[in-house]
């Protein structure tokens, strides 16, 4: 979570802290802990004890409104919680619950579980909404600006931790409320800073959206300027590589399980940090790519947004192919931070900073070596020196093309621990195995050996055209004349065409079967690497 402001610690002075509580898990944290009563309950609710939750706590209703405003906030979380519990589901142990609130509108939702029973989810009513709102506007008198974001988890005990966001980190997006709704916070509520991430979602106004006509229109205006791309050297590995050691990285993080990290598709390789920065690579024709993202506090975006910067030229010089289809989601916020394109064995870029600058936001594909200590890291402090060998031929094999299922293997062999199939399969779709030829239709197959005969001039008597015939072997097909009954084929050729496009020729004296198993073992040889997997 994010930095705790208004609140001092001492707020809350004696009781027990709920040791561990349940935040974000990308976020930083810093909480405020609020400790249940004295033991001693009130005698005006002792009557009514034994019908209300077990949270550990109570509080009498006619204890007078108190004038410190940090015991007012107490107070009332205090009767969030006993509110909040008293919708509980029988044998509960655990609740967490989260409010989003600005002027115009709010999220919230509550989820009780425990040992014994599935997670409950509850929407909070609104009598409990407006306490939380009316905790919100306190916490505007004592910092800059109230929280965005509050986070509270309760004990049956009545152990309570609460969390105040003000948004120096992203929040998730299910927490995530509409422009409109923080423009109109911010107006009821005049801060001193925004956070960079918030100013630019609701100020970016579509800046760093490039549709195509946009992009087309532009790259004609940069030509007529002379304005051209930059096209020195940031630090980039070039795109083979670069798309090689991404799906290695995507194969590993699969294969151990990972919910996070990199993922690789056909033509699309992305990336989300655990730092809400992130990249995709989008795959072109021609031999061309884009690769951009954003890292959510770069300084280029702070002074865009923060200190009133012309706005990043991210796209200057670009071809109009750098549109909005093979951008980063981060362009629509306005949050993109970096982009670069591969064209004629390049990477080209506008305003964009030195790979060293987005590091954050991209996976770890600086070098095959650490590409490979990634892998071996991921694999734990129990890596055999077999598998730290067999990371290094991983990334080799990438880089060159022919990762075979074997080579995987190597690698993540317990198949208790690690899913080899899901991790070939990143590098499939990648592009980065090596596989055999699917088999050739017989019509292609003639095709080549009619295609041979027009070329080499032969003898249409000895070849008719319209004649071939190919029966299937065993890893291709044999294409010959039939021997008409009665007719005697002499120096006739009998064709032999691999699956691979391979094409043999073979006398008629030649026996088939013969001819037949040398052909089949040289196409072995040729796709051993594969085969042998």
């Amino acid at each position: 979570m994010n930095q705790m402001r208004g609140f001092p610690p001492d707020m809350t002075s004696g009781g027990d802290r709920l040791d561990e509580h349940t935040t974000e898990p990308d976020h930083d944290e810093s909480t405020e802990s609020v400790p249940a009563e004295p033991d001693s309950v009130p005698a005006e609710v002792e009557a009514v004890a034994e019908e209300e939750p077990d949270v550990g706590f109570t509080l009498a209703d006619d204890e007078p409104e108190p004038d410190d405003p940090t015991e007012r906030a107490r107070k009332i979380m205090h009767q969030v919680a006993r509110d909040l519990a008293s919708l509980a589901p029988p044998d509960w142990q655990r609740l967490h619950a989260a409010f989003a609130l600005t002027v115009l509108e709010h999220s919230s939702l509550a989820v009780f579980s425990g040992d014994t029973i599935e997670p409950v989810q509850v929407t909070p009513p609104q009598e409990i909404v407006d306490l939380v709102w009316e905790h919100r506007t306190l916490s505007a008198e004592l910092g800059d600006g109230p929280w965005w974001r509050l986070v509270l988890s309760l004990s049956r005990a009545g152990e309570i931790d609460v969390d105040y966001d003000y948004g120096d980190e992203p929040f998730p997006d299910e927490h995530l409320l509409a422009q409109d709704s923080y423009r109109a916070d911010l107006a009821a509520f005049p801060r001193r800073s925004v956070p960079v991430w918030l100013a630019a979602y609701v100020a970016h106004d579509d800046k760093q959206i490039r549709a195509p006509r946009a992009a087309a229109a532009q790259e004609l205006a940069d030509r007529r300027r002379g304005l051209r791309a930059d096209d020195s050297d940031v630090g980039l590995p070039p795109l083979p590589l670069m798309v090689a050691r991404w799906a290695v990285l995507s194969a590993a993080f699969v294969a151990v399980g990972s919910e996070v990290g990199p993922r690789s598709l056909p033509s699309l390789n992305w990336f989300e940090g655990s730092r809400r920065s992130g990249s995709s690579l989008y795959l072109l024709p021609g031999n061309r790519a884009v690769l951009s993202g954003g890292v959510w506090n770069a300084p280029e975006l702070a002074a865009a947004y923060a200190e009133g910067e012309p706005p990043l030229g991210l796209y200057a010089g670009a071809p109009s192919w750098v549109s909005a289809q093979v951008l980063n989601h981060r362009a629509a916020g306005g949050m993109l931070s970096f982009c670069y394109w591969w064209s004629n064995g390049r990477w080209y870029h506008g305003d964009s900073p030195d790979a060293d600058a987005i590091a954050a936001a991209v996976p770890g594909f600086w070098s095959a070596e650490t590409v490979a200590r990634i892998v071996t890291d991921l694999l734990g402090d129990r890596a055999s020196e077999h598998q730290r060998a067999g990371a290094a031929v991983l990334v080799e094999a990438a880089q060159a093309g022919v990762v075979t299922r074997d080579t995987v293997v190597e690698v993540f062999d317990d198949a208790e621990l690690f899913d080899a199939d899901a991790a070939y399969f990143q590098l499939t779709m990648a592009g980065v195995t090596a596989r055999t030829p699917d088999p050739m239709p017989r019509a292609d197959a003639v095709a080549m050996v009619r295609a041979h005969l027009m070329e080499t001039a032969a003898d249409p008597e000895l070849y008719p055209l319209d004649q071939l015939h190919a029966d299937r072997i065993d890893v291709g097909w044999m294409v010959f004349v039939p021997v008409l009954p009665g007719e005697i084929a002499v120096g006739r050729a009998t064709f032999y065409v691999a699956d691979d496009g391979v094409l043999h020729r073979s006398s008629s004296a030649v026996a088939p079967e013969v001819f037949a198993a040398e052909f089949a073992e040289s196409f072995y040889e040729r796709h051993r690497s594969v085969i042998s997997s």
